[in-house]
């Protein structure tokens, strides 16, 4: 990160450095003469948990606004859902299925990718595998950067090669992490996906439709799929929701009709055409 420091004082790197260079005695050893914000096992106290959320917050802000990124395209799905050249390796007939729909991934990430000037309509997805590869990789097909938002799991887990490497974040929080996606949100697309999917889904339609977010276009791939999952006419039937709510969100099957709703898009009230066109 850069150093705009706007003052003559010593800077913080420095005196790391000059801190690592003490003679050896049982003082210098103590881990309490340790830089406060040099000491990972400090910084790491359960009493410190608010400076990590901060820290969290700010760590992607600072980067996103030195790389200019103003808004982006967000990508939510299964990790789970093979290309289609590896479709025979899914665990399930149904993922071997739903391969189709990480190419449709691919393609709206290249046509969206194509369309954006590098600071607006930036392709963000989970960083990790299935769909969220498939979006990474059509913004490098058409030659652009992406965002990758990783979450440390109990299982192994690594950012697939196709995130911007300066743009591949990794989260300790999942609050932080859902902020990151929806702060520059002008679409929200989600494709098949299982609890983590559903959870991104959820929330953020929770947020527009409490008026805590804007309406921006919101797109689900694969009706079918979809409705198979969630009954959603039962939900307006039984008045936890309102009909209305309905219309928060569209279906759609391939990146084309996707771009086309996006650029249609003003039913919902609050916004028409994305920003930036």
């Amino acid at each position: 990160m850069k150093d705009d420091r706007l003052h003559p004082l010593s800077d913080a790197h420095s005196d790391r450095d000059a801190a690592s260079q003490v003679p050896d005695t049982p003082q210098t050893r103590s881990s309490a003469y340790r830089l406060a914000f040099a000491d990972d096992d400090f910084l790491c106290r359960e009493e410190l948990r608010p400076v990590r959320l901060q820290l969290e917050l700010l760590k992607p802000q600072l980067i996103l606004d030195e790389h200019g990124i103003e808004s982006t395209i967000v990508l939510f799905g299964g990790a789970r859902i093979p290309e289609p050249a590896k479709k025979t390796t899914a665990r399930t007939e149904t993922l071997a299925g739903l391969s189709r729909y990480y190419e449709e991934a691919r393609n709206f990430a290249r046509l969206m990718t194509e369309r954006s000037n590098g600071r607006e309509n930036v392709i963000v997805s989970g960083g990790g595998p299935g769909v969220m590869e498939a979006a990474n990789r059509g913004a490098v097909d058409a030659g652009g950067k992406s965002i990758g938002l990783n979450i440390v799991l109990p299982h192994e887990q690594a950012p697939n090669e196709y995130v911007t490497p300066e743009l591949c974040f990794n989260f300790h929080y999942f609050a932080i992490r859902k902020m990151h996606f929806l702060m520059r949100a002008r679409a929200i697309c989600v494709f098949p996906g299982g609890f983590g999917t559903m959870d991104e889904m959820f929330e953020s339609l929770t947020l527009i439709q409490t008026g805590r977010m804007e309406c921006v276009p919101f797109l689900l791939f694969g009706r079918e799929f979809w409705e198979k999952i969630i009954n959603w006419e039962a939900l307006a039937e039984a008045g936890t929701i309102s009909a209305k709510d309905l219309e928060l969100f569209r279906f759609v099957e391939t990146a084309q009709e996707a771009i086309e709703v996006i650029d249609t898009w003003g039913d919902c009230g609050r916004r028409g055409e994305i920003p930036g066109r």
